[in-house]
Formats: structure tokens, C-alpha cells, sequence
């Protein structure tokens, strides 16, 4: 059963397509990473850890709603059978199964916004043959940079996915820090990929920060600094992930993560207690390798600009319907 948060009148849904273990041993994939480190990581979250060392993983989407108006999507998960993550995560993912418990239906979508373009996060964004987009009523938000990247990268990832959506004009190109909708702003947070974004909610009283692969793993909220493996540029998400929770920690806000054990987890962290049981998962088959007091006033954008980085939001106007 899909868990949902409640801010104000707006309901936060937290939606697992999949999940099971990573495809690479986790002192690989967190290189950086101390004995120390995973000691730590292992009492805040037993659950991310098997019973053989591995690295358990949650594959996530998350819904906003406000009451029974349409819903934002962030990100699409791992996709169905033959999806592009079938050859290294678990599908056929459920997200499908998970909108309907929460009582969405696909045509309820009016916005995706994709944080990035790694299989894992697109996967119901278009299904079938040929390709049409799943949720067929939704505007499909990217950032500019990260298209760009993508299409010198994976010349053939456009062909499946960003043609479909310009073929019915619901691609929507974003150019850094955007105004979503009152309270929702897109982030551009790039490094783990160039033109990666997360979203944050901003209730006035509460934030959600929707980290999309900002972090991945409860290690790195231990220490911010360690890189992950599969950053296009450690230095960059490095810098992305510091500076912009050094700028939450002054706010008790959740971060909402597609990874993590658990969807929501505060930030800063509590201090857990010393006797947090171990109860790790049985060692699964290994599957084939592919890859929340008021807020303060505070200047835009949120994360520290860079020279790249627009200095102002832009505003996404509603869809012609």
C-alpha cells in the first residue's frame, strides 16, 4: 500500500514500482566510503543492507495531489517488461497497481516531471509499440541540459522516449530554477547527471525536497561528500548535494527518495539510538548489470547559483487542455 503524507491540503504519496538488489557490491558503487561510514548507514537503515552485504534498493515515484485535482508525478520508475531498465532492475515494475491503491488514475496525471534520464526513472513515462506516452493528459518536464546531454551520449534514448512526447506535444523543456505551481519549484541540482533536477515543495510550514538521484543511499546523508560511481561528475553532485542541504538543515524538511529504505526521511538526521537492531533481508538472486517551525524568507534560487545557472524562476504556464 502506497504511504502518503499529508502538508496542508496537499498529499504526498510515495509509489514503489520495484525493488531488490543492486547490481554491483555497494563498497563499489560508494568507493569513498569507511568502514566507519557503512557502520553508520547500516544503524540508520538496516533495511538497505542484505544478509550477504549487498545493497537493497528501493525503485520509487512519488504523487502530489491537491484534494481530488490533478496530480504531479515525479518521476516514472523502472517501467514494465522490456523496459530500458530491464537489463539490470527488477521489472516489471507496479506503478500502475500503486496509482490505482492510491485511488489515481493514469488520466488524473497532468504533470511528469522527469529528474533525470537514467532508465530507471523513465520507465512508464512511454510504453508499448511504438511508443506512446503512458500518462497521456501530462506535460513531461526536463531540463533543457539534460536532453542536450543525452542526445550526445545516447543518441537512441530520444528515438524511444523524447519522440513519442514531441509527437504529442507534451514535452516541455525547463530551463533551470522553474516556478512550478505556488510552493513547487524545480531544482537544477546537476552532476549526477548534467541537466539533473529535484523538486521542492514548500508549504510555508513543511518542505519536501524530492531528491530524484541528488542522493542515493542513506551513506551519503552520513557524509555528503562521498561520490557515487555512476555520477557523470562526482565534483558537481558533490557540490549540488553540500550546498543545497547545508542550505535545508536550517529547516526541518523530508527528502523524498526514490532509493532510499524509507520514502521519507528527515533531514537533519535524528540521532538514531545506539541499540537499532539489524534485521537484514535474505540474500536475493543477483540480477544482470545495466547502471520536513515556518520556513524563513530566503533568496532564489534556493542552491547556490552557478555560471550556468539562471538567476531567476521561470514560470511554467497551465497546458492548453
Amino acid at each position: 500500500m502506497p504511504l502518503s503524507r499529508i502538508l496542508g491540503s496537499i498529499t504526498v504519496t510515495a509509489l514503489t514500482d520495484g525493488e531488490g538488489p543492486f547490481f554491483q557490491p555497494r563498497a563499489e558503487a560508494f568507493p569513498g566510503a569507511t568502514a566507519a561510514h557503512w557502520h553508520e548507514a547500516d544503524r540508520r537503515e538496516p533495511g538497505s543492507v542484505t544478509a550477504d552485504g549487498g545493497w537493497w534498493l528501493p525503485f520509487r515515484a512519488f504523487a502530489l495531489r491537491v484534494g481530488d485535482g490533478p496530480v504531479t508525478l515525479v518521476d516514472a520508475g523502472i517501467g514494465p517488461a522490456g523496459s530500458p531498465a530491464a537489463s539490470w532492475a527488477p521489472v516489471p515494475g507496479r506503478l500502475p497497481a500503486e496509482l490505482a491503491a492510491a485511488g489515481i488514475d493514469p488520466a488524473d496525471v497532468h504533470t511528469v516531471v522527469l529528474t533525470h534520464l537514467h532508465s530507471d526513472h523513465i520507465g512508464w513515462a512511454v510504453t508499448g509499440t511504438p511508443g506512446r506516452p503512458y500518462f497521456r493528459n501530462a506535460a513531461y518536464l526536463l531540463q533543457r541540459s539534460e536532453l542536450a546531454a543525452v542526445e550526445s551520449i545516447n543518441p537512441g534514448l530520444p528515438a524511444g522516449l523524447i519522440a513519442p512526447l514531441r509527437a504529442t506535444g507534451q514535452l516541455r523543456l525547463v530551463d533551470g530554477d522553474t516556478a512550478l505551481t505556488p510552493g513547487v519549484r524545480l531544482l537544477p541540482t546537476p552532476g549526477h547527471t548534467p541537466g539533473h533536477q529535484s523538486v521542492l515543495l514548500d508549504t510555508g510550514d513543511e518542505r519536501v525536497l524530492f531528491t530524484g538521484d541528488l542522493l542515493v543511499h542513506v551513506v551519503q546523508l552520513v557524509d555528503p561528500d562521498l561520490a557515487y560511481a555512476h555520477e557523470a561528475d562526482p565534483a558537481t553532485a558533490r557540490h549540488s548535494r553540500t550546498t543545497l542541504l547545508d542550505q535545508l538543515a536550517g529547516t526541518p524538511t523530508l527528502l523524498a527518495t526514490p532509493h532510499l529504505t524509507h520514502p521519507f526521511t528527515p533531514h537533519p538526521l535524528p540521532t538514531p539510538p545506539s541499540s537499532t537492531p539489524r534485521s537484514p533481508r535474505p540474500p536475493p538472486r543477483r540480477p544482470d548489470a545495466d547502471q520536513h517551525r515556518p520556513a524563513p524568507k530566503r533568496p532564489a534560487p534556493l542552491i547556490a547559483p552557478r555560471p550556468t545557472d539562471r538567476a531567476s524562476p521561470r514560470v511554467i504556464a497551465p497546458r492548453p487542455r
